[in-house]
């Protein structure tokens, strides 16, 4: 039998509805992304990720290393091949369901940054129109300049839009504060009530929550001529199993 397509936005709602994350304590389950580099990178990696979260650019500076050959919730990290968990930002949503805020996912695409502020999307896939995730086809198109974003402020990043409903609008801020305290922040623009954010269109009465891409890190390295494998949303992972950046 075959199975039917499963757009990308049913596949967000499975995980999201399976996070448990609590970011005072930094204890539960988070949504993550598996990547694949040369094991001869991994200096360069950590390195990399250690300046991709010191600038902000990043959802979370948590991350997981999977040695070749050893496997991560039945995926197996292929011979010479180092694996990299990093949490998605899809975890946001899930953090955002648990404590009573539903959110519609809009989508993904390129933010263009101007003097270090986010101004608009200028490349954007619908989550509803895809089944695959769309900054990973983005990361692919040769359009981020994160690495220019770093040093200058101008540049393309990955990043994604949701909305929610503008009664929740206390209580998503009370959730923002809190996630100051623990390891994943990556929202980068919180739009007013019945109003476009970075140009995009939200619902009446709602408001847009734009968060940066967990791809970032990858993009940079990507954009620095290194090969990388992209598994976006790969699965559910105790934040526990994972450490900061700094450890390494």
């Amino acid at each position: 039998m075959v199975s039917p397509l499963k757009f990308i936005h049913h596949a967000i709602d499975e995980l999201s509805m399976q996070v448990t994350y609590d970011p005072l304590e930094n204890e539960g389950a988070i949504v993550y992304n598996l990547f694949l580099v040369p094991l001869e990178e991994r200096e360069y990696v950590i390195k990399t990720l250690k300046r991709v979260s010191a600038a902000g650019i990043t959802v979370s500076d948590m991350v997981r290393f999977v040695e070749p050959g050893d496997s991560i919730h039945g995926n197996t990290v292929p011979p010479g091949m180092l694996g990299i968990c990093t949490v998605c930002s899809i975890t946001l949503d899930g953090i955002f369901l648990r404590r009573g805020i539903p959110v519609n996912l809009i989508g993904g695409g390129i933010i263009e940054v101007i003097e270090h502020l986010p101004r608009r999307f200028t490349h954007m896939i619908l989550y509803e129109s895809t089944t695959i995730d769309p900054l990973q086809v983005l990361a692919s198109q040769d359009i981020t300049s994160v690495n220019h974003v770093m040093k200058d402020g101008n540049g393309r990043i990955l990043g994604n839009i949701r909305e929610c409903h503008m009664e929740a609008e206390t209580l998503l801020n009370s959730v923002l504060d809190d996630l100051t305290a623990g390891h994943i922040s990556g929202v980068l623009e919180m739009g007013m009530p019945n109003t476009s954010l970075l140009g995009v269109s939200v619902s009446p009465q709602y408001l847009g929550v734009v968060a940066i891409g967990g791809t970032n890190p990858f993009a940079v390295m990507k954009e620095e001529g290194h090969s990388i494998t992209t598994r976006a949303m790969k699965g559910m992972m105790d934040i526990r199993e994972m450490d900061p950046i700094s450890f390494f």
